[in-house]
């Protein structure tokens, strides 16, 4: 009688889940073996969302040796234990931090400093040489969210509308997608600020001094030593001349900086501590991460 062996598996994944894409890198034997790009899940259905695609791609539990995901919204040790522990049945070891901090390991690796993010929403994250971390913001749109894509959008609608303007844009707040539909707003708001419109440049002028209060907070409470190494993530970021003015508003307050570009995605740092885990390093998914 032949018996049916199932061959154990060394997959290495890592998962950035942010405010409104989800990023995925599968590894095996530092070979990449699969990259997802989708629109983010809700947390609370993360992991009925990744069984699916575990079960589509053919994946067990056995074969994934390890699982890091980048998670927003996520910052205690409780909530990473937490989403953990919903996530344990997707692979032998599961880790989950914060996606800001995937993403400060992605752009500066194991090098003190800053990282700005300012996507749909945003944060100030820092580390320190010991490994210690310190943040501003990331509060959410409720509580915070200071020069993000949300913030600029939330910005716009309040400069310009009035009287029966008014409908619409009551229409676009009350929905379920509201966040992410009053952020989508940001590139037309920095596009209108680049041809000169007062309004608008005012609004982005008002969000890089923001994120610049934020990124000297952060820099205060890690006591970083001048200049102090700075990158960002995030789309707004992803705008060159809404960078240079972040970097004139740190300027301003006396934050002595020297800016790097991310050296690597969020994702990669997510995928890189994976393969770590499992000892396989992706030769693909990034570098200097740790």
């Amino acid at each position: 009688m032949s018996v049916i062996r199932h061959v154990t598996r060394r997959i290495a994944i890592g998962a950035d889940v942010g405010g409104t894409r989800l990023r995925l890198i599968a590894v095996e034997e530092a070979r990449v073996i699969e990259r997802l790009a989708t629109p983010a899940p809700a947390i609370s259905t993360l992991a009925k969302f990744l069984q699916g695609l575990w079960a589509a791609r053919g994946w067990t539990r056995r074969d994934v040796g390890a699982l890091v995901v980048a998670s927003r919204g996520i910052w205690t040790a409780r909530e990473r234990r937490e989403l953990a522990a919903r996530l344990a049945g997707l692979a032998a070891r599961v880790e989950v931090l914060a996606d800001a901090q995937a993403a400060l390991l992605g752009a500066l690796g194991t090098e003190p400093g800053l990282l700005v993010l300012a996507g749909t929403g945003s944060i100030v994250i820092g580390r320190d040489a010991r490994g210690r971390w310190a943040r501003a913001g990331g509060f959410g749109p409720l509580l915070g969210d200071e020069g993000s894509a949300f913030w600029i959008g939330r910005e716009w609608l309040r400069a310009t509308t009035g009287g029966e303007d008014f409908l619409p844009v009551r229409r676009l707040v009350t929905g379920p997608d509201a966040v992410k539909r009053v952020a989508a707003l940001a590139p037309s708001v920095l596009a209108r600020a680049r041809r000169g419109d007062r309004t608008a440049r005012g609004i982005v002028r008002d969000a890089q001094e923001q994120l610049a209060r934020l990124a000297l907070d952060v820099a205060r409470q890690l006591r970083l030593p001048r200049p102090v190494v700075v990158s960002w993530a995030g789309g707004v970021l992803d705008d060159a001349a809404f960078r240079a003015g972040l970097r004139r508003a740190v300027g301003r307050s006396g934050l002595g900086a020297r800016w790097v570009p991310p050296a690597a995605a969020p994702v990669s740092a997510a995928v890189a501590l994976a393969a770590r885990m499992v000892g396989t390093l992706p030769r693909a998914a990034g570098r200097r991460v740790l």
